[in-house]
């Protein structure tokens, strides 16, 4: 079986960064933990990261979002931590210019993967555009979010990303709590 784990956005910014918030730094370890797993499996890694320039105030993003982050190769753009120290040769990394990468969705596509797991930062934005793209790009495939390797500064939004997720036929696991 053909598998990939996707890290979507485990960046310095999203963690404790410009747009950083309180669980961010706890989803770390296990993060990490399934990083090592996919490596012990000889399974692909992929690591998107969120990527602007200076100009970023000016896009679309950044004139509903107007908080700067994730310059390319500022401190707050690179991986978060231990999971910067795991990153290797081998692993793939694609830079994204926008919430969902079409690059990583062709990338998944052409590859073939049998199941898709993503982790990563955040829920409700980058975490479930990837995950809706990697649906797209591999209907049959198994896409899943491991709900204990992501979260959101607003978490009515990660439950309800959540929800839409498993909506979308997108396998949530660990998930400890559902809104009433």
């Amino acid at each position: 079986m053909r598998q990939a784990l996707v890290v979507v956005d485990f960046q310095t910014d999203f963690v404790d960064g410009s747009l950083g918030f309180e669980q961010a730094p706890s989803l770390e370890r296990a993060i990490c933990a399934k990083i090592n797993a996919y490596h012990e499996q000889n399974q692909t890694v992929i690591f998107t990261f969120d990527t602007h320039s200076e100009n970023y105030l000016q896009t679309q993003e950044g004139k509903k979002l107007p908080v700067m982050h994730c310059l390319k190769d500022s401190p707050g753009w690179k991986l978060y931590g231990h999971a910067a120290d795991l990153c290797r040769p081998g692993d793939v990394l694609i830079e994204k210019p926008g919430f969902g990468s079409l690059e990583l969705a062709e990338y998944l596509r052409r590859a073939g993967f049998d199941r898709i797991e993503l982790v990563g930062l955040v829920s409700n934005i980058c975490v479930i555009s990837n995950a809706v793209l990697a649906k797209a790009a591999l209907p049959e495939a198994e896409i899943i979010v491991d709900a204990a390797c992501t979260g959101s500064a607003d978490p009515s939004l990660h439950e309800k990303a959540l929800d839409v997720m498993e909506g979308l036929q997108i396998s949530v696991k660990n998930r400890t709590s559902r809104p009433e």
